[in-house]
This record gives structure tokens, sequence and C-alpha cells, in this order.
């Protein structure tokens, strides 16, 4: 009769598991560590998209390979890593920032084949604007995040929608238009454009070109403006229905809407 102890079955996967539970903390979890972990990756991102920016006025510098594939790396672990604690594949695949990663993971491995690839990295500022988990760790932290929420959303997709439209510009004008020599040029382009303002000293040429001023014209110019106004002119504001718990209420608002209690909303003036 064998009376020794047996190794327990699936030892290896239970290691795993814990693993990937740990993992999941990080990127889910409410800890401080995990509150930490979060801010250093946006911290990551925003380097990023500083490094994206600052390359586009560098042309075959030797440390640029390497430092494309040390960029690659780190977010080809994170994306691996995301892709390894995500509860349902489908919705993983669906999001922005998931082909936003792929994308700037390939034109980062890739620019010796499609240089211009490169210059659609800086989608990885879509990252920013969808980081609910981030978000809420800045919430739950700070109370200047807490009062000014609708307002700081909507100054991030701002800044997002307007790089991610001036990367469009410069992806396909830069290798054929002169007047694009870099990305703070496709960047005054798309600004005086979205704001109506339309010097007239850059435009975009060719049939493709052509069409990208259309739709900017005929749709990024309103959703900018609905963008700038919501920074300087909050829909809502953030201030809890003692009776109900009721979040955001008009700024006007006498009354809660949803329960009709009577509400105190601080007011300054005009």
């Amino acid at each position: 009769m064998n009376t020794g102890k047996r190794k327990p079955a699936g030892d290896g996967e239970t290691g795993l598991a814990a693993l990937r539970r740990k993992v999941r903390l990080l990127y889910e979890g409410r800890s401080r560590q995990a509150r930490r972990f979060r801010v250093a990756l946006l911290i990551f991102d925003a380097v990023t998209i500083t490094y994206f920016l600052v390359v586009s006025f560098i042309h075959r510098a030797p440390w640029l390979r390497a430092a494309d594939i040390v960029f690659a790396v780190l977010i080809a672990l994170d994306f691996l890593a995301r892709l390894w604690i995500a509860r349902s594949l489908r919705r993983f695949f669906t999001l922005p920032s998931t082909w936003a990663d792929v994308i700037v993971i390939i034109s980062l491995l890739g620019t010796f084949i499609v240089e211009n690839l490169a210059y659609l990295r800086i989608l990885r500022a879509l990252r920013l604007l969808r980081s609910y988990h981030m978000l809420n760790s800045l919430r739950a932290e700070w109370p200047f995040f807490r009062r000014n929420e609708q307002v700081i959303n909507a100054s991030v997709n701002l800044v997002v929608y307007v790089f991610v439209v001036s990367a469009l510009v410069y992806t396909f004008q830069a290798p054929v238009n002169p007047a694009i020599n870099n990305y703070i040029d496709a960047l005054y382009f798309t600004v005086t454009t979205l704001t109506t303002t339309g010097f007239g000293d850059i435009v975009l040429v060719g049939t493709g070109g052509r069409l990208l001023a259309v739709g900017m014209m005929a749709f990024g110019a309103a959703l900018f403006l609905r963008l700038v106004q919501a920074i300087f002119r909050p829909r809502k504001v953030r201030y809890r229905c003692p009776q109900c718990g009721l979040l955001y209420h008009d700024p006007d608002a006498s009354h809660c809407k949803h329960c009709g209690h009577v509400l105190n909303i601080p007011y300054e003036g005009l």
C-alpha cells in the first residue's frame, strides 16, 4: 500500500492560474499597488506618444532602430498581458486600443519595410481615451479629478482626437505633400481646419487628400466644437443627490430629476 503523499494534479496549471490572477489584479484591482501600476502605464503611454512626436523630426538616426525595438517589446508585453487576462477574447478584439497597439507594434518592427506606417504610431493615444480603470483610480485618489471629471475626460478626448486626425494627415500626405514635412505641420493643418480658421498656407494634395479634407470639414469640425464646448461648458455637474444618490445634474437644476429632492448645487456665478 502506497502511503506517500500524492502530488496535487494540475500543479503547474494552478501556478499559472495564480500568476494570471495576480496580473489581472494589477490591471483591474483596487489596491494601492494596482493603482500605482496603472499610473505607471499611463505615464508610459504619455512617454510613447512624446517619443512618436519627437521622432517625426528625425530621419534615419542610428539609434532610432534600437529605440523602436525597445518600445515595441514593451508595448507587446503589455498587449500580451492584457490578452492573457482577457475575460472575453471577442470583446478584447473589438476594443480600439487593441487594434491601435497592433498597428503600433507592426509599425515599430516594420519601419524598414513600410516606413510611412510608422506615422500611425500616434494611434497609441487611443489607449488614453478608454482607460476606464485608470479613470476610476484617479477618481478614487484625487478629489480634484472627482470635481472636474467631465472637463478632464473631454480634454483627453479632444487631445486624442486631434492627435489621431493629425496622424492620418501625416501618414497620407507626408510622402506626397512638400508642405507637410513633420508631424507639427500636420497638427497645424488639422487645428486650422477643425477650427475653421483655414489660413490656406497648407492644403492637402491628391484625391485622397481632398477626400480626407472633406471628411475633416464635414464631420471633424462639428465633433471638435462639441468637445471644446464640453470642456468650457460641461452639460452636467457632479453633485450627489442626498435622497436617491443620482450623481449628475444640470448646472442650473434646483430639484433632482429622479426623485424631486431639493438640490443645493454650489454655483460660482458668472
